[in-house]
């Protein structure tokens, strides 16, 4: 083949590879809201102030995703991999409200400095995940 046979081979399969879509990994907006409840449910569960805390950063990341209000990327992200985040991903209006709601009450665990309303926070927020699903 000569070189410029090649080169334009090697232009079209490059052009190709540009102009066709990848697939586009859709999210799993389900699984996230999933994935939030059971940790939602492990800090309404949780026997020190500590771990329900840890629980329900959990929860939050998986609600507001990496560029969400309240995201703290030193807590693990459970959904990591499955989307944005629950309340980016999720395209219904009524069901993204309640999950803004879920996230202000998770928020509001968060910054408990007592158990009672922690926990309290986190069987809130667990229940109002569940009835999402």
């Amino acid at each position: 083949m000569t070189d410029k046979k090649h080169d334009v081979l090697l232009g079209a399969a490059i052009a190709a590879l540009v102009l066709v879509p990848l697939p586009v990994l859709a999210a799993d907006v389900a699984g996230e809201i999933s994935t939030a409840a059971t940790h939602a449910t492990l800090a309404s569960q949780a026997t020190a102030l500590d771990g329900v805390h840890t629980h329900l950063h959990h929860t939050l990341n998986c609600l507001v995703g990496p560029g969400g209000s309240g995201f703290d990327a030193k807590q693990i992200n459970p959904c990591a991999g499955a989307g944005s985040g629950a309340i980016p991903d999720e395209s219904d209006a009524a069901k993204k409200k309640s999950l803004e709601g879920a996230a202000n009450t998770t928020r509001a665990g968060i910054a408990a400095a007592d158990m009672a309303t922690a926990t309290k926070a986190a069987s809130e927020v667990a229940s109002e995940l569940k009835a999402l699903k």
